[in-house]
C-alpha cells in the first residue's frame, strides 16, 4: 500500500492544530513528526508536549522520526505520547537491535533510517525485525531542502532488500519530495512518501489530493 506521510515540520505553527485537521480530513494517512535534539542534527524541533497536544485532535497514524542521539532513552516517552511508528537512525546508537526490540515491546512499528552518505547495506542486519526502511534523500535536520538525485539508487536498493527479506518492510523516503520528483521515488520503490513543504505551502487540501492521486495511480 502506498502512503502519504505529511511532515508537520513544514506547517505554520501558529495554526498547527488547524492544519493537521485539514491534512486529516483531506486523507493523509500518516502525520510525520520530526524530533531533533540539536546533537544528532544541528536543529532543535519539538518533542513530547507537542505530540501530546496534537494527539488529541487526530486519530491518524503518528509516524515519529527521531533524529536524536541514543534514542533508546526516549522510546517509552514517545510511545506514551501516542506514537504508532518510531523510526530512529542507525547512526545514532550502537544498539540498533535493542532499540527495535524496545519499540516492539510497546506494540509499535519500528523503522530504521540512514543518512544520504550511509550505505543502504547498513539495513541488512535488521531486515528480519524492522518494519520500515527510511532512506533520507536530504541531510537530516532542516526542512525545505532539495532532493538529492543520487539517492534514487539507494531507494531501489532498499526496495530490493525489502522484497528479498521475506518480510517486505515498507520503504519510506524523506527529504525534498515534491510534485517534480514524486514519480521518481515511487518508480524507484518507495511506498511511503514523507512530504512537507509541498503539502503545507499553499492549499493543503489540494496538495494532499494531488499526492494521493499520484500514490494511488502507482498502485494500479
Amino acid at each position: 500500500m502506498n502512503i502519504l506521510s505529511t511532515s508537520i515540520l513544514s506547517a505554520d505553527f501558529t495554526r498547527l492544530g488547524e492544519q493537521i485537521r485539514i491534512a486529516d480530513r483531506a486523507g493523509a494517512q500518516y502525520i510525520h513528526i520530526d524530533v531533533m535534539d540539536g546533537l544528532f542534527v544541528p536543529s532543535i524541533s519539538y518533542g513530547m508536549p507537542v505530540m501530546r497536544s496534537v494527539r488529541k485532535i487526530t486519530e491518524k497514524t503518528f509516524d515519529v522520526h527521531l533524529m536524536i542521539e541514543r534514542p533508546e532513552r526516549y522510546i517509552g516517552a514517545f510511545a506514551d505520547c501516542g506514537a504508532d511508528i518510531i523510526t530512529f537512525h542507525l547512526e545514532s546508537t550502537d544498539r540498533p537491535a535493542a532499540v527495535i526490540e524496545q519499540i516492539h515491546e510497546r506494540g509499535l512499528r519500528a523503522g530504521i533510517a540512514v543518512k544520504p552518505k550511509t550505505p543502504v547495506e547498513a539495513f541488512v542486519p535488521y531486515l528480519g525485525s524492522a518494519d520500515m526502511l527510511l532512506v533520507m534523500t536530504v541531510e537530516p535536520g532542516f526542512g525545505g531542502q532539495s532532493y538529492l538525485e543520487d539517492c534514487t539508487g539507494k531507494i531501489r536498493a532498499a526496495r530490493k532488500m525489502a522484497e528479498e527479506s521475506g518480510r517486505r518492510p515498507d520503504v519510506q523516503v524523506d527529504g525534498g519530495i515534491c510534485r517534480e520528483n514524486i514519480d521518481t521515488v515511487l518508480d524507484a520503490g518507495a511506498n511511503v512518501a514523507v512530504v512537507g513543504s509541498a503539502v503545507f505551502q499553499g492549499d493543503i487540501e489540494k496538495n494532499i489530493k494531488y499526492f494521493l492521486g499520484k500514490l494511488s495511480r502507482q498502485e494500479v
